[in-house]
């Protein structure tokens, strides 16, 4: 009886694996981007700075794995984020929910290009209204207005 106890507990073999997705997260600049992937990785928040360039983290979860790719929201950089799309599984569209009628503008004739990126139109976008807790913030709804003004996505 006590082998099989020990058996039972000691050599079932290693978990089986996560499945793991390739993620890519985009914005401006300021929006969020690095932090938020910084708290789900349970690291410092200290000395944060804009990503120039891409960076990639690999967030845990208890059922799966995302490899986020996160892009520098930088003007200079956004010309070239459609040649990091290749491969993702989903989108993390990071928003200031607090910028300016202009930079809220400018994400919005952003998030609508993503949108319909031959790669990224068919995947499953996530709209991340950040910066909730300044007193600026436009509220969820108001960003969701915002955001789907365009008769591309009307129609």
């Amino acid at each position: 009886m006590d082998y099989m106890c020990f058996r039972a507990l000691c050599c079932k073999g290693p978990p089986p694996p996560r499945p793991e997705y390739d993620i890519v997260c985009i914005g401006l600049t300021g929006s969020g981007k690095t932090s938020l992937l910084t708290e789900l990785c349970s690291e410092s928040l200290d000395n944060i700075v804009p990503t120039t360039g891409f960076s990639i983290k690999a967030v845990p979860f208890q059922s799966a794995i995302l490899n986020v790719k996160e892009l520098g929201g930088a003007a200079n950089i956004r010309k070239y984020w459609s040649r990091y799309y290749q491969g993702s599984q989903g989108v993390i569209f990071v928003l200031d929910s607090a910028s300016s009628e202009e930079d809220l503008e400018t994400a919005r004739n952003e998030l609508h290009s993503a949108l319909q990126h031959p790669q990224l139109c068919t995947l499953p976008f996530l709209i991340l209204a950040n910066h909730q807790d300044k007193p600026a913030a436009r509220s969820v709804q108001e960003v969701g207005h915002i955001t789907c003004r365009s008769s591309a996505l009307k129609a």
